[in-house]
């Protein structure tokens, strides 16, 4: 944990401005005490000096007593402001005193003698000459009497007086060490306060580096609700912020787009997947249904072509027998690739109002000599219009298929054949049910989930010329599934009754 923080860029920036103040502190103290005392000595130099030519010039002047009172004054307020101690002897009489800033202090120069031949004084070395140069000597001097340090300037004035300033250096020594104290201290408050406000300067910089962070984060996980907030000023970080949401939007476009392209990829293979399904099923259930129809054809044709019967009556029945297995095989394909395409193809229904009672008497109507030649009665009752909604081809096709299935199947109970037609509320609200009963034998449970699927037989021997295709209820089943409405087979007491519903019209 604690070395994730030092590697963060809070952490980083923080000790890097607190390096930059340490720094800074330790470049004054440094500078304070090589520069300052040798400052403090070219500017004492250069005041003695002045004050040299200030004297020099003055001095040549004849003064009355009035103004050589200001002069003197003159020479002592130099030498208070600048902590001098000036002398001026005669030329001729070195004893002779023509000025001194403060004659208590005389002894402290020392004789004449001791001035001029350096008995209490000694130079410290070479490097101690602070300035030589016509006729005027400044040096640093040792007093052995008092042991402090003096910088002391001897020189000849133009009337061939001799001049001596002496300035004791021992203060400079002082400030500079209260100055580095004084740096010292400054410098640790200033790295307190200055980690104070870098705490918060560092949190200001870095908080929106953060957010955008976790941004680019989301961004990485597919995530782009999370936007940066814009604020009014016009920084790099604001712009980054820009750019970011720029970014943003354009990949969340660009993915959709992709997902898109995706989609419409993954529907075209699976719609070629469907085709190539279809394909190979319809070639399939074509093989294995024509195979009866084509071999009777082909006997029957080998028949004619081969004179087996020679009478007209014969050749006439092969023929009608090839005929009628043509229209079986033709009816066979057209119910099969209508199946298909209901089962792999989106088929779009043509909904719209029309009156069921009127379809199921158009059918009913349609079998009246297959009615009439089995002895088969209908049973449907209803005499006024009932109106649904959905497409009236389709589901005349499912009413004629559970019809067929009837007659096909119904037998003789109680000396009846009978088949009832219904019509009833459905189990789904503002659905109808239509029911279709034929008497005769009751359908094994196991077979009951069966027989929707195509080319299924539950009575292997039924005769072919009942005229079955094997695939009417596969098609009631596709045509259902696709309303997304019930279907489905019952068994009553005395036979089956197979119904499906639809939507009722308002």
């Amino acid at each position: 944990m604690i070395k994730k923080i030092l590697k963060s860029v809070r952490a980083k920036l923080f000790l890097t401005l607190c390096v930059v103040i340490v720094m800074i502190i330790g470049f004054f103290v440094v500078i304070n005490n090589a520069v300052l005392e040798a400052l403090y000595y070219y500017n004492k130099k250069e005041i003695i000096l002045d004050t040299y030519e200030f004297i020099n010039t003055s001095i040549q002047k004849e003064f009355n007593e009035e103004e050589k009172n200001r002069y003197e004054l003159e020479l002592e307020k130099v030498s208070v402001n600048n902590n001098f101690e000036i002398l001026i002897l005669n030329k001729d009489n070195n004893e002779d005193i023509i000025y001194a800033t403060n004659k208590n202090f005389l002894p402290d120069f020392g004789t004449i003698n001791e001035i001029k031949y350096d008995v209490n004084y000694s130079i410290f070395n070479k490097s101690d000459v602070m300035y030589a140069k016509d006729g005027i000597d400044i040096r640093r001097l040792n007093d052995r009497k008092n042991g402090i340090v003096y910088v002391l300037l001897s020189g000849t004035l133009d009337n061939g007086n001799k001049l001596y300033i002496r300035m004791p250096i021992t203060p400079i020594q002082d400030s500079a060490s209260i100055s580095n104290r004084f740096i010292f201290v400054m410098g640790t408050a200033a790295i307190i306060l200055g980690g104070v406000a870098i705490t918060f300067i560092t949190q200001r910089f870095t908080k929106p580096i953060e957010e955008l962070n976790d941004i680019a984060n989301e961004m990485s996980k597919l995530n782009f609700k999370r936007k940066y907030r814009i604020n009014d000023s016009e920084d790099e970080i604001n712009e980054l912020g820009k750019s970011i949401n720029t970014l943003s939007d354009k990949l969340e476009d660009t993915i959709y787009k992709l997902k898109l392209s995706n989609s419409e990829l993954e529907k075209d293979i699976e719609e070629k997947s469907k085709i190539d399904e279809m394909r190979k099923q319809f070639i399939s259930d074509v093989s294995h249904e024509l195979k009866t129809p084509i071999a009777l054809i082909q006997g029957y044709a080998e028949g004619l072509v081969e004179n087996v019967n020679t009478d007209d009556e014969n050749r006439k029945f092969y023929a009608n027998v090839i005929l009628d297995e043509a229209n079986k095989m033709d009816k066979l394909v057209k119910r099969l690739l209508e199946l298909m395409k209901l089962e792999y193809e989106d088929r779009k229904f043509n909904d719209s109002k029309f009156d069921i009672v009127e379809l199921i008497n158009e059918v009913v109507k349609n079998s009246k000599v297959v009615l009439s030649d089995n002895n088969i009665e209908v049973e449907f009752k209803s005499n006024e219009p009932v109106y649904v909604y959905a497409d009236d081809f389709y589901i005349e096709q499912v009413v004629t298929n559970y019809f067929t299935n009837a007659i096909k199947n119904v037998k003789e109970i109680n000396g009846k054949k009978k088949i009832k037609i219904g019509i009833k509320n459905g189990r789904e609200e503002g659905k109808l049910r239509i029911t279709v009963f034929n008497t005769g034998s009751r359908i094994d449970e196991e077979n009951l989930n069966r027989i929707w699927t195509r080319f299924y037989k539950i009575d292997e021997s039924r005769d072919r010329s009942k005229g079955g295709t094997g695939i009417g209820l596969s098609l009631v089943k596709a045509i259902m599934t696709k309303y997304k409405s019930k279907y489905g087979v019952t068994n009553k007491k005395d036979g089956v009754e197979f119904y499906f519903e639809i939507q009722e019209a308002k």
